[in-house]
């Protein structure tokens, strides 16, 4: 998506928060018209935590709206633009004027009630650098075996379709005046190199996958393409509140939904 930034813990984490966060992460609230989220952020991720916590003590995020709301998929905010939101305008372009670097964890995924940061696409973000400051709260929804098996079907394919446009560019360049036999020749070498590629890459759920998104549930294909950073440990019936509010075309609420995020340790 462009910087229109397009996206296990247990049942019990996600519903119940100590009351002392008595261990070595650092935690945020989030406040939102609809209620408070308390966030957990990721010892793993120290670029992302340590940069959502000095816009935090900035209060960079106090005032601003979530842009972005799809029903069983994300709730998404922290465009600067959005502080003064015009009615019916579409925001997502701008966050704090950097990037971050990406540090995604092969371990760590989309499961329901993470938050991780959106990022502009592949096609002119190739190293998945996050935004500074548009995140959102993962929704997703539970998937049977049977899907993530088709979801795999589908990932691959499209995976295979990418590898082979750039591949083609890599080889065609300045190729209009091939003739037919040259053409089939380089038909051949990009799909003997495509199916080398896939080999390699080839995407797979492996078994801690499948156990979350059978039971938790998630958005098992942004897994290895975005920076998750932290979980929610209090109100997440909040951002499922959220993620059903009615929207426009634009997946903006119709009714804007501010927030502020705080510091709980």
């Amino acid at each position: 998506m462009k910087i229109r930034y397009l996206i296990l813990f247990s049942l019990v984490s996600m519903l119940s928060c100590t009351s002392k966060y008595n261990d070595n992460n650092r935690y945020i609230k989030i406040l939102t018209d609809e209620g408070d989220i308390v966030v957990k952020l990721y010892n793993e991720t120290p670029r992302h935590t340590e940069n959502f916590i000095k816009l935090t003590e900035q209060n960079f995020f106090d005032g601003l709206i979530f842009h972005r709301v799809i029903k069983d998929f994300v709730v998404q905010g922290g465009d600067p633009e959005t502080k003064n939101a015009e009615q019916g305008k579409l925001y997502g372009e701008k966050d704090a004027g950097y990037l971050i670097d990406a540090e995604i964890i092969d371990t760590i995924y989309h499961k329901r009630g993470v938050i991780a940061m959106a990022r502009e696409g592949d096609d002119v973000n190739p190293e998945k650098k996050s935004s500074s400051s548009q995140f959102y709260l993962v929704v997703g929804k539970v998937f049977s075996d049977e899907e993530l098996n088709e979801l795999e079907v589908n990932l691959n394919k499209k995976l295979r379709e990418k590898t082979v446009e750039k591949l083609y560019d890599s080889l065609l360049i300045d190729s209009k005046n091939l003739n037919q036999k040259s053409i089939s020749q380089v038909t051949q070498k990009v799909n003997i190199l495509a199916d080398s590629i896939l080999k390699v890459k080839h995407i797979k759920f492996n078994e801690n996958q499948r156990k979350i998104y059978t039971s938790v549930g998630g958005i098992p294909h942004l897994d290895g393409n975005y920076t998750v950073f932290g979980e929610i440990v209090s109100g997440y019936e909040v951002v499922e509140k959220i993620s059903s509010v009615q929207t426009d075309s634009n997946d903006r609420p119709l009714k804007d939904i501010k927030f502020k995020v705080h510091l709980v340790k």
